[in-house]
Formats: C-alpha cells, structure tokens, sequence
C-alpha cells in the first residue's frame, strides 16, 4: 500500500521509512518542495507543525491535490486540544500522537480492501452476483475511477428478478444471512425499494429507476475512510459529521456522468431529508421533497433497522415498521401506511 507522508521536516522521512518500508511504499511530500505524482490510491499521513500558519497553508494546499485519499492520518504530539482541532479542520479522518499508530490502522484497512476485492473474484451465484457489482463499484471508486454505472445496472436488474421470481421476504433473509456491513445494507436497500416499488403499482421502468437509486444511494461511502465506515460500534460525533457528509459525495459523484437522470441525482443526495426539515444535508421540507425520495427514505431505515450491527441485533421486521410509524411528520403517513405490506411480508 502507498503511504503519502507530507511533512515539514525531511529529518522525519528516514525514522518513517524505517516503520513502514518495504511493507508499504513511502511517498514523501516535504512542504515547499516538489511535489511528486498524484495518486489517489492508499493512506496520507500529514506530520507538520500545526502552530505555524504559514506551515498550515502549504499544507492545505497539498490536501488539495490528495482530497481523493479517503484515510487521511494526522500525527498531533501530545495531542495538544487546539491542534487536533485544526488537524480535523484539515480533513482528518483521524489523529494519532505518534507515527507508529498508524501500522494497525494501515493493517486494517488492507484487509478490508482485501475482502472487497475477494467479493469481486467469485461470483458463483446470483446473491454472489450482486454483492460482486456492490464491490466492483465501491472499489473503482476507492481506487479514483469513476463510478461504474454497467456495475450498478447489473446489481440492480439481478435484485429486480430475485425479488419478481422468490419475493421480497426471501431476498432479505438470504442478505441477512450472507452479507453484513456496507454491501449488506446496499443489498437490503435496493431489495426494499424494489419490492416497494412492485407492490404500489410502479411500471416496470420506474421500478428499475427507483433500483438504480437505491443502488447508488449510499456510493458516496466509497469516500468515507474505513476506519468509520467499518467501525464496530457507534460514532463519536466528529467522525458522525464525516459519515453525513456521504449523499454529497455520491451526488458529486455522479452529477457529471452520462445517462445520470435528476430523478437519480435527487435520490442519492436527498435520500436523509425528512418531512418537517430536520434531514440533511439541504435541510429540504415537505413539498421539496419528491415521491421516489419519501419511498427511497422509507427503504433505507427500514433496511438499517433489520440489518446486522457489530454493536446491536437486528430488529424483527415488526418492531422496524412500528419505529417507522412512530416517525410519521417526518416520513409520509399514507406511503408509511402502504409500506406495511412489503414490511411485514411473510
């Protein structure tokens, strides 16, 4: 894995080299010099005096250039209050007071892309299938490439036929029972609206749209570091701000692709607003909220709620809907009221 190091004084780079080489490749970025290649692969860790502004500025100016790294480590000594803060400023996705820390962090993310790339390698089923165009799409865009929209086609036409052919109740025990984290809820996600989609009356062409939405929906967690995204418990605040800022992200993502739709775009970066303004991240109200994003809101809580958590058990399909029907003022009653049949489906 490559380890872009940025740091204020060259003295620094050998001590790194030490820790990380030749397990990981040292890419060395001294404020003021030249720059080396951009790349948008692997982990940045930034080492500079955070008290000087000057030292501040040049390596804003280098964050620049990186922003598409997802891991962004900074090393804070003594983890002095006012320089954590201006390290998370920057675009920390997490401190540490010394370099060595960095090792098991660094280890936990190769195994997690790792893991992404096994998902790719075989897919032997259907469920395989879809999971598969969930990691190829994630890991393009880890990697910088750009989204893979023949990817998120395939995973949703497999989805649309599972839930046709075996119905929804089947599709979901069978995720639940293979997959967790991300994928899992991608997977759920895009089963959920589907057969919600079906059961209201959709043609066959919004279904797939709406799909196509629920697919994309959260891609903007390819940008979100793993240590959040795959954490085995609940957010601290600061890295709960980072994981909100996932719709725009994905909306960015995609707004410049061809055959990228509005209905689509809104989706992804809409699919956190609620009813009375309380959503995120355009604070949106009732009338500016469109069908397809209540319906897609809906799907994905649903979905988070019976979902596998390292830190909770999935919730009964019951008790999800009743959670739902205790947000009613945010979520819209008469689609809510709709939603019980596909919820409850046995």
């Amino acid at each position: 894995m490559l380890l872009h190091f940025v740091t204020d004084e060259p003295t620094k780079l050998p001590a790194i080299r030490a820790i990380f080489e030749p397990q990981h490749r040292v890419i060395p970025w001294l404020l003021g010099g030249r720059d080396p290649e951009v790349t948008a692969h692997g982990v940045l860790m930034v080492d500079v005096d955070l008290r000087r502004s000057a030292r501040v500025d040049q390596t804003r100016l280098i964050l620049k250039q990186l922003g598409r790294i997802p891991e962004k480590l900074f090393v804070v000594h003594n983890l002095v209050r006012s320089l954590v803060a201006q390290a998370y400023a920057l675009g920390a996705t997490a401190v540490i007071a010394r370099a060595k820390e960095a090792v098991p962090r660094i280890a936990q993310i190769e195994k997690a892309e790792a893991a992404a790339q096994a998902d790719i390698a075989d897919p032997t089923t259907e469920m395989d299938a879809g999971a598969a165009a969930f990691a190829s799409m994630f890991a393009n865009v880890r990697g910088g490439k750009p989204v893979n929209l023949a990817d998120a086609e395939r995973a949703t036409s497999l989805i649309i036929k599972r839930v046709e052919r075996d119905g929804l109740a089947a599709w979901l025990d069978e995720v639940r029972r293979y997959h967790e984290g991300t994928f899992q809820h991608c997977l759920l996600v895009t089963g959920v609206a589907v057969g919600f989609g079906i059961n209201v009356g959709f043609t066959g062409a919004d279904v797939a749209r709406l799909g196509m939405a629920a697919t994309l929906h959260d891609i903007g967690k390819a940008r979100i570091p793993l240590s959040i995204l795959d954490k085995p418990g609940r957010l601290e605040p600061l890295e709960e701000e980072i994981m909100k800022r996932h719709p725009v992200i994905g909306y960015d993502l995609l707004t410049d692709l061809p055959d990228v739709g509005a209905e689509l775009l809104d989706g992804v970066r809409h699919h956190h607003e609620y009813l009375d303004g309380s959503g995120y991240p355009d604070g949106l109200r009732a009338s500016q909220i469109s069908d397809p994003v209540r319906l897609l809101t809906i799907s994905d809580i649903f979905s988070a709620l019976i979902e596998s958590r390292p830190y909770r058990s999935p919730m009964s399909r019951q008790a999800a809907y009743d959670i739902l029907c205790g947000m009613e003022g945010k979520l819209e009653g008469p689609l809510l009221r709709a939603f019980r049949q596909v919820a409850l489906a046995a």
